[in-house]
């Protein structure tokens, strides 16, 4: 062991009247202690929403989406998707239809919804629904017999719709009940004028996605049914694709553009989610400084701390330069010091921090159940759960960055403590 570092641990071990010293000393590591953890707390914390925001809006959304240009429909899908099918990296492909429209229940409860209409063979190669938590996806096509003997002679033939949780529980529907989809397009031309087509339909199933926006304002019909519902004929709105490697799917998006031509256009995830993906990334880059100004605070009480000590030992630097140590040993001494508070604050606040972020929703659950309430209630936040990813990236940088921090701080206090002149020091003693 290096006599420096020797003594600087004796330099933290105070003497009765230097009781103020440590107390600052333990305030130092106790705060680079918080600010360690929180910053691989939240830093976790926004990697879990950011992957779990990706995964569930490409869950109901598809990595690169192919429509006709000015949002008009598309017409000879099926060999549109030949061509999309081969091309590389594209893992599956399914037509869409999508429409906004009105919907309302037997209640006469009203709501605006979103329709989708989705071929039900292919769109689960593409597409993930969530949980079905009632019913199932292949009755958008019709019910089975035995199911459509219990009910009401006037809803056998009606087509299938499936709903979200939310918009379920708003409206008060169940499964097997009719509702009303009145479209705002298309209307039917009567003596007293333009009447919004409407037809009823019947609910079939029941989703949840788990992310709030989609369970309670989408709705999905078979893609017959909703061409039918629109008149589109064999029309659909554009082609759902799903790549192997989402991060390439800008590339691949512009393999099928260049491929497909004009009047085709398709985008990616990314484009279609710019500003959410851009807003999380910029919050989390703010979270980070704001949490990083904990670690300077704390830095700025080790400079203190070590300033007061090489007050208190100007006597002992002296005789140690007397002894023949050089300025330089004595640089050592005081950074071994600030780097032995850096180091212990860092190694618990790491420790810390991972275990709360790993166990983050196992946490947050005791503290629902103590305290009864919700965290982040569904009808408010986008997520419903407290999701945590740990990069371990973030957490490296966090250490280095931070014990280099602790190493700055002990600069200008240790190069005081080298410059102390040994006669000055001495000549009262």
């Amino acid at each position: 062991m290096p006599y420096e570092f020797f003594i600087s641990r004796r330099y933290m071990r105070a003497k009765r009247k230097q009781v103020f010293v440590s107390i600052i000393t333990f305030i130092s590591i106790f705060g680079i202690f918080l600010g360690v953890a929180a910053l691989i707390i939240v830093l976790a914390v926004m990697n879990g929403f950011e992957e779990d925001l990706r995964a569930k809006i490409l869950g109901i959304k598809s990595h690169i989406e192919v429509t006709a240009n000015m949002g008009g429909p598309l017409k000879n899908y099926s060999a549109v998707r030949a061509e999309i099918d081969k091309t590389p990296g594209v893992v599956a492909s399914t037509p869409f239809i999508y429409t906004q429209a009105m919907m309302r229940a037997g209640n006469d409860a009203v709501t605006g919804v979103v329709i989708r209409g989705l071929d039900t063979e292919s769109a689960p190669k593409v597409l993930n629904l969530g949980k079905i938590r009632e019913g199932r996806l292949a009755d958008l096509n019709g019910l089975p017999g035995d199911i459509t003997k219990e009910l009401a002679p006037e809803d056998r033939n009606l087509s299938g719709i499936m709903i979200g949780r939310e918009m379920a529980r708003n409206l008060g529907i169940f499964l097997y009940d009719t509702i009303a989809v009145i479209s705002p397009t298309g209307g039917i031309a009567t003596p007293m004028g333009m009447v919004p087509k409407m037809k009823k339909f019947i609910v079939v199933g029941i989703f949840e996605s788990g992310f709030y926006e989609y369970d309670s304002t989408l709705a999905f019909l078979s893609l017959k049914s909703c061409q039918e519902f629109l008149d589109m004929g064999d029309a659909v709105s554009g082609i759902d694709i799903v790549v192997d490697d989402i991060y390439k799917a800008d590339a691949i998006a512009r393999n099928i553009q260049s491929h497909l031509g004009f009047p085709f256009f398709a985008q990616n995830w990314m484009q279609m989610n710019k500003n959410l993906f851009a807003a999380l990334k910029l919050e989390k880059r703010v979270m980070f400084i704001i949490l990083s100004l904990i670690v300077l605070v704390a830095a700025f009480n080790i400079i203190s701390a070590l300033i007061m000590i090489v007050m208190e030992k100007n006597k002992d630097i002296a005789i140690l330069k007397s002894m023949g140590a050089t300025a330089a040993t004595i640089m050592k001494i005081f950074i071994y010091q600030g780097l032995i508070v850096g180091v212990v604050g860092t190694f618990f606040g790491s420790i810390a921090g991972l275990v709360v972020a790993l166990n983050l929703q196992k946490i947050s659950s005791f503290v629902e159940r103590i305290f009864n309430f919700k965290i982040l209630p569904g009808d408010v936040y986008y997520l419903s759960e407290l999701p945590s990813k740990v990069n371990y990236g973030d957490v490296v940088v966090i250490v280095l960055g931070t014990l280099a921090i602790c190493f700055l701080s002990t600069i200008y206090p240790s190069l005081r403590a080298s410059k102390l002149d040994p006669a000055e020091a001495l000549r009262y003693e």
